[in-house]
Parts: structure tokens; C-alpha cells; sequence
């Protein structure tokens, strides 16, 4: 391991675009250097650490990997250690989405669904536990506000975030009193990468007591606060949703 960092060092997964990229630009503007993990999306990690490394020079370590596989979880988390010799904020962002109904779901999907959304968030946290604990350090996953209420046609979806957000409530406790564990449950803030009709748009924004969609950065505040700002906070899920799940 290499001799402590100066500056304080998250591990963001899916953190090359949408939401990942909004939670990478906050944190390292806080003063958070980052090791940024992507699958798939590596031209646009080597983008986004570019633009950063114009701001603070080395402050960037891109890391490739599928989440599903678990001892790549562990390679994340030693290769952050090698780079920076330290790790104070794990920030399980990756998510795969997609409808699974039932009669016609697959253990393909399941897998799938599970890993990105629980899965790599459980091993992930195992993984960086001696390090975080020592820094004292923080973990905030991205649950979603359907933790808690179903949507339809999604039934493996809404069981994965319901165990992340399980998680996160039994680390809060397992891992007190040096890390504290919490999570951010958007609701409505970018729409699904394949779309959704205008009419569906307009009939969730109706339902939404703020009457907007919420923004990337209104989530990236959140998950920002949870691991700087707030030392008396562990175990909770922020909603981040417009009001919303008051009026689903």
C-alpha cells in the first residue's frame, strides 16, 4: 500500500455518465479524488477523468470492470488502495433497469438485476470495509424510491433495491460506530436511456408534489451531505423525489 493521500478518496461504481458522472464531478469538487469505475462506458470515463484532471491534476483512477464477477469487487478496492492507500466513501451507483414481467422473466435476468443492484454492493462493501474503517469513512448506495412501491412489470428490479435497501440498514448497524451507512432513493430525475413516452412523463409529474423532475445534481447533494455533513446520520434512506412517494 502506498503512502497515505492527502485528500480524501470515493470509489464511484457507474460513474462514467448520467448520474455517476453528476456524483463524480460533485465529489471531486468537494475536494474528493475519485476512483471511478465503469463496464462498458470506458471512452466515456476517459473523458469525464480528463475533464477533472484539468481541474486537479491525477485526481482520477478509471477502473473497468463486471460488477457480477466478485472477485473483480475486490480488485476495485485494491486497486483504489495501491493508487491512493486510502478509501473513505464507497458509493454503489451501477444499476441495470429493465422490465422483467412475470411469465416471461429469465434467471438470466435475475442474475443480472441482482448483481448490479445488491450483489456488488454487498461485496463491495466487504471488500473495502478494513479500509473505510479506518478512515472512518462512509458508504451511500442508490436505492430508488420502488424499495419501497412496486412498479409494474419490474417485479426483479424492485426485489434487487429492496435488498440493497435492507443492506443498508443492517450494515448501518453491523459496520457502527467507524463507517456509517446510508442511502439516496431518487424518484424521477433522468428517464430510462431507452425512453419513456411523453404521456407517462407528464401523468408522474402530476403525481409529484414539487411538479418537476428532480436533477442529477439535486442527487449527487444528497449523497455529498450523507458522506460529509452529516456524522449523527447513519441507517437512513433519503427520499429524493419531489414529494413523491407521499402521493404514489
Amino acid at each position: 500500500m502506498s503512502t497515505l493521500h492527502a485528500r480524501p478518496v470515493a470509489l464511484i461504481t457507474g460513474g462514467a455518465k448520467r448520474v455517476g458522472a453528476v456524483l463524480a464531478r460533485s465529489l471531486h469538487a468537494a475536494g474528493y479524488d475519485l476512483a471511478l469505475h465503469c463496464r462498458h462506458s470506458i471512452a466515456q470515463a476517459q473523458a469525464l477523468a480528463a475533464e477533472l484532471h484539468a481541474q486537479r491534476a491525477d485526481s482520477v483512477l478509471i477502473l473497468q470492470a463486471e460488477l457480477a464477477d466478485i472477485p473483480a469487487l475486490s480488485k476495485l478496492v485494491d486497486d483504489t488502495l495501491s493508487r491512493y492507500g486510502r478509501l473513505d466513501a464507497l458509493v454503489n451507483n451501477a444499476s441495470a433497469f429493465y422490465p422483467t414481467p412475470i411469465g416471461h422473466a429469465d434467471a438470466a435476468q435475475w442474475h443480472e438485476l441482482f448483481a448490479s443492484n445488491a450483489q456488488a454492493p454487498f461485496f463491495l462493501a466487504q471488500a473495502a470495509l478494513p479500509a473505510l474503517r479506518s478512515a472512518h469513512g462512509a458508504i451511500v448506495n442508490l436505492v430508488d424510491i420502488y424499495a419501497e412501491r412496486a412498479i409494474a412489470d419490474h417485479p426483479i428490479y424492485v426485489m434487487a433495491k429492496g435488498a440493497l435497501a435492507a443492506m443498508t440498514r443492517t450494515l448501518a448497524l453491523d459496520l457502527a460506530p467507524e463507517v456509517r451507512v446510508n442511502g439516496v432513493a431518487p424518484g424521477a430525475v433522468l428517464w430510462p436511456s431507452d425512453g419513456k413516452s411523453y404521456d407517462d412523463q407528464a401523468a408522474m409529474m402530476a403525481r409529484t408534489p414539487l411538479g418537476r423532475a428532480g436533477t442529477p445534481e439535486d442527487v449527487a447533494s444528497a449523497v455529498l451531505w450523507l458522506l460529509r455533513d452529516a456524522p449523527f446520520v447513519t441507517g437512513q434512506i433519503i427520499r429524493v423525489d419531489g414529494g413523491r412517494s407521499v402521493s404514489i
